[in-house]
């Protein structure tokens, strides 16, 4: 009777996973206990003046995506090698267009969401988010007591950074970052980034097909 009941337990915990995945049966890590919150129906920050006409046409698209409620269609991925936890990337189409991307990488100390929008087909802006737990994600009070620690994993404590990428006509023109002063970035970190974060586009696109 007792392994009957474990046994029934299991499968109600499988399916629930499949069923939160989508039709593609993406497994969903179990160690992700908490996951960041993607945009939603958002503005972006107020940009430098210089900036603002340039930037006025990415953020009103970051705002038109963010406010579609109803999509045509959403397939997940699930992304391997990025980490020991591996991760997942959602891709959201309206009329057979492709809008947006969501890609979550997890970890033991952490976890990242980048949000990519697209403009006219092309790589628009680019949101990452990244928490730094306080503590891994296994650390939990027994093992706080263990070594003496005051603390134990706690998803609010984590330490978050968020950068927006801007892109024009398919080239990085701007970088804001949460934990910088506001100073201007080098020309060569901003060619880097730029390729980067291009290559990791590319290899989401494949991923898709």
């Amino acid at each position: 009777m007792k392994n009957k009941y474990l046994q029934g337990i299991f499968i109600l915990f499988i399916a629930i996973n499949f069923a939160y995945a989508g039709n593609h049966l993406t497994f969903i890590p179990q160690n992700d206990t908490v996951r960041i919150k993607e945009s939603r129906n958002e503005e972006d920050i107020e940009p430098n003046e210089y900036l603002k006409a340039r930037l006025k046409p990415i953020q009103a698209n970051f705002k038109r995506i963010n406010s579609i409620t109803k999509w045509t269609s959403i397939k997940k991925k699930s992304i391997e090698g990025e980490s020991a936890e591996g991760g997942e990337a959602s891709f959201y189409y309206k009329n057979k267009r492709l809008e947006k991307i969501i890609a979550r990488h997890y970890g033991e100390t952490g976890q990242v969401l980048i949000e990519y929008y697209l403009l006219n087909g092309n790589l628009s802006f680019v949101f990452e988010k990244d928490y730094k737990y306080n503590r891994p994600l296994f650390y939990d009070q027994k093992t706080m007591k263990e070594n003496n620690d005051t603390e134990f994993f706690d998803f609010e404590k984590s330490e978050i950074t968020e950068t927006r990428n801007y892109f024009e006509k398919g080239s990085l023109i701007h970088i804001v970052n949460s934990q910088d002063c506001g100073a201007p970035f080098s020309g060569q970190y901003m060619n880097e980034e730029d390729k980067s974060m291009k290559d990791d586009f590319k290899r989401l696109l494949k991923l898709e097909k």
